[in-house]
Order: structure tokens, then sequence, then C-alpha cells
């Protein structure tokens, strides 16, 4: 079998390339651009942008299974193209779907089970990766900053999501499945920074921002005003999903799910 799959550069499809290389399956992955892309070597590469879904056609071809991101990679806005791509998807034989979702349902799930494959929606919860976004402060001052502090949330490892999404790709048992994807714990803000700050065997202040103040910021990084609503709103009020913790992982991959703390000293590197 050929498995697509996109957002392969990304925190999740990277993890997902390197867990079906692992296992021994053929996979393609599509790239707006092949010479920016870090790709392992053994994968078979496509040109194309699910934001311009024709595009898609030639790299569909003889793929019998697609991991399909449901958000713009450029600018992390929801894809309003699902019909087309689910369309495609089945004209081309394509008998499995994980569709891996950016927060809520939309367009790109709905479209994707309306056509018929037998999809599979993942919905992890905060990814332990956002983590990444606090280098360049800890790093040079040592602070965090952020704005809910006392908002909880259940982090999971992108690799637990990466298997989790290879093994629903390429086994049966999975079709019409919405998994809820989480780590093994809950924690607030100052305690994510606790955990960073014992990984790097140093202090660690948390400071508080505002909304307008977190707003402004992600502006100013360049995110649409739809990725800063969903993003704000997410964590001023977020699912009770986020807070709750599932056994998903374990009952999929037959193994705990991983720690903040694993996660913390595996990438420890990036924060000094």
């Amino acid at each position: 079998m050929t498995i697509l799959v996109t957002g392969a550069a990304g925190n999740v499809g990277r993890h997902v390339v390197a867990e079906l290389l692992r296992e021994g399956h053929r996979v393609r992955v599509l790239t707006r651009d092949p010479a920016k892309a870090r790709l392992p070597h053994g994968v078979e590469v496509a040109v194309g942008d699910l934001a311009v879904p024709d595009s898609l056609a030639p790299a569909l071809e003889g793929v019998t299974a697609l991991h399909l991101i449901t958000f713009d990679g450029g600018d992390g806005a929801p894809l309003r193209t699902g019909p087309r791509i689910a369309r495609l998807a089945a004209e081309a034989g394509v008998r499995q779907v994980t569709v891996l979702w950016g927060g809520e349902p939309g367009p790109v799930e709905a479209a994707v089970a309306a056509e018929g494959p037998a999809w599979t929606v993942l919905q992890p919860q905060e990814f332990m990766s956002n983590a990444l976004a606090w280098t360049d402060s800890i790093r040079s001052e040592g602070v965090v900053r952020e704005p809910f502090g006392a908002t909880r949330s259940n982090m999971i490892h992108e690799a637990d999501i990466g298997a989790v999404a290879a093994r629903t790709l390429t086994e049966d048992g999975h079709a019409g499945r919405e998994y809820v994807l989480t780590g093994p714990e809950t924690l607030d803000m100052p305690q994510k920074v606790a955990v960073l700050g014992q990984a790097l065997g140093r202090d660690i202040r948390f400071v508080e921002l505002t909304e307008q103040q977190a707003r402004e910021r992600m502006r100013w990084a360049g995110a649409s005003q739809e990725a800063v609503d969903h993003v704000i709103g997410w964590y001023a009020d977020p699912p009770k999903e986020a807070y709750t913790m599932t056994d998903t992982v374990e009952r999929i991959l037959g193994r705990p799910a991983r720690t903040f703390a694993q996660w913390a000293q595996e990438n420890a590197e990036a924060f000094r």
C-alpha cells in the first residue's frame, strides 16, 4: 500500500512518516516546496497544496490511505477545500483516511465523512511542542510569558499522535471512530514551566500576559485573525476534553502515553 501524508514536515506529520517508515510502509509526502522540505530518506515526494485541491490529483495516484491535516500549513487557518479534497480521495480509490483536526470539527471532517472513505478523526489536545515557542525567552531571560496561567490542559507528545495515526492508517477496526488523544497528566501553565525547569536544571519564571497582550503578540508574529481568535478562544475557555485524561493512546498502542517530563528531557537542548 502507498500512504500519502500531508503536513509531513510539521510537528505531528514527521512522526507519522517516521512511524510508517519504521513499520516498512511505502510513504509519499505532499509538500508545496520540495527544496525546503526536510524529509527522511525513503519517502516519495509529491508537489501539491491542500489550499489548491486539484493539485493533489497526481499525488493521490495509487494511494490507498491518506493522513490529512485540516488547516492551512501557511497561516494555520482551517481549510475550506474539504469537499474537493474528499472527492479527489474517493475518486482515487483511497480506502482509509486519518483526519488530524485543528481543535474543533470543521469542513474537512464533514466532507471526508460524507464522501465515504473509512475515516478516523484524531482529536489531540494541546501539543507538547507548543512549549517550543518559549525557547527564546527561556534562553535569554529564563522567563515564560503566556495568558491564562490557571488554564489546565492535558498535553500530548507528538510522537504518540504520529504512532496512533500510523496504526489507524494500517489496521482495520478504526473506521468511523473519533479518538480524543491526551497525555497522562493535567497541568496548568506554572506547572508546565516547572517541569521544563527541572529538565533544564534551572529556575524559570512564569509571567502572565493579558489577553490583549497575547493577541497583539500573535498578530505581530503574522498569525491570521482567524488563527488568533481560535488559539485565544481555546485557552480562554478550553473544551472539557482538553483537561480530561483519556486512555486512548494506551489502548491503541499497548503502552502508556509519554509524559511532559519525557518530552522536556528529549527537547532540553532546544532551550539551552
